[in-house]
Formats: structure tokens, sequence, C-alpha cells
């Protein structure tokens, strides 16, 4: 893992492009405050930019970098949580500026899986994460379903976790507002 870790930081830093394994699903992934690294990531996946993607962070201490008037309860759900959880948040800041929506909300996962937090740790920054698939196709349940086009698309290939063969889950959604209303999008 150490040798994936260190590879997939050096090209995240150079504005590459990652596909490597997370909480939920296998992602595309780049530097989240990278406007030309988050383009690409939209070119790959054949996706219009007025589709969001989400990022992820290793602790919710980073959350107030990039989150304005974070409300208190997101503490509480985030460690709450009893499966991975996204969550969009009003107020995005810091982050590239085409991967914030355009009401200005962001969403973001604090992962807990071994991999991509140690990823986030290392890179000092939010990581985007998003389905390695191209846009309005299936999302592939693991690594062996990723198509071979997007293989060959991004700059890095994690090999950690590769042969795992169990299906993996998307994350619970919700949109949490600044005065602390929670919608739920995505059980």
């Amino acid at each position: 893992m150490i040798d994936d870790l260190n590879q997939a930081c050096e090209v995240l830093k150079k504005g590459g492009v990652i596909l490597y394994p997370t909480d939920t699903i296998w992602g595309i992934g780049c530097d989240a405050t990278s406007e030309e690294a988050v383009k690409r990531v939209y070119e790959i996946k054949r996706r219009a930019d007025s589709k969001s993607m989400l990022t992820l962070l290793d602790s919710p201490s980073r959350l107030d970098r990039y989150i304005d008037d974070l409300p208190e309860i997101a503490f509480d759900l985030i460690e709450c949580a009893d499966k991975p959880l996204t969550i969009i948040y009003s107020g995005a800041k810091n982050l590239a500026p085409n991967l914030i929506a355009s009401d200005g909300t962001v969403g973001i996962r604090i992962t807990r899986e071994a991999f991509s937090q140690k990823l986030c740790r290392q890179f000092g920054k939010p990581v985007v994460s998003t389905s390695a698939n191209f846009s309005g196709e299936p999302s592939p349940a693991n690594f062996s379903e990723i198509n071979s086009e997007i293989l060959r698309l991004v700059d890095y290939t994690v090999n950690y976790r590769r042969n795992e063969t169990q299906k993996s889950k998307p994350s619970g959604i919700i949109r949490l507002d600044r005065n602390g209303i929670i919608k739920v999008i995505r059980e």
C-alpha cells in the first residue's frame, strides 16, 4: 500500500488523475483544489461540468477549511453514520470552482477506508471521488467491472484492493443547510 500511496500522491501533486479504491466504489480522483485536474476528470467521464462530483477528506477536523459556516450538527452526523455518508454543504470554499455547484454547494465524505483515508492525509488536500465509469453508464461494483478505456485514460491506477470481488455500495447522501436543516437524498 505504501508504494501506491506515494505514487498516487505524486500524480495528484502534478495535476494528474488517479483510479483508486474508496470506502464505497472505485473512484476517479484528482486534486479537488485544481480547476484543470477537475476539468480533466469531467472529460474522462464524458460528463457535463454542471453535474457536481464529491470530494473525500480524511478527517472532520478539515471541513472548516472548505465550508463556510459549518453547522455543528455535521460532526454528529459524521460520527453517528453507520455507513459511508456524503453530506452536501452550503458555502463551499477553497475548492476548484468547477467542483462547486452553481448554488455554492459541494458534497464531501469523510472516508474511513484505509487507502483513501491515508491518501487524503498524505496528500493534505481533498481528493475528488467520482465513480469509475462514463457518464450514464452503470457504476462498476468492483475493480474487475471498470471499463478498460477508463483504465487507459487515467494517469495512475492503484494496485491495492484490485482483486476484491464483493459488490460495492454507494454512500448515503444528505443535504445539510447552514441553518442545520437536513434533507435525505439517498439512504
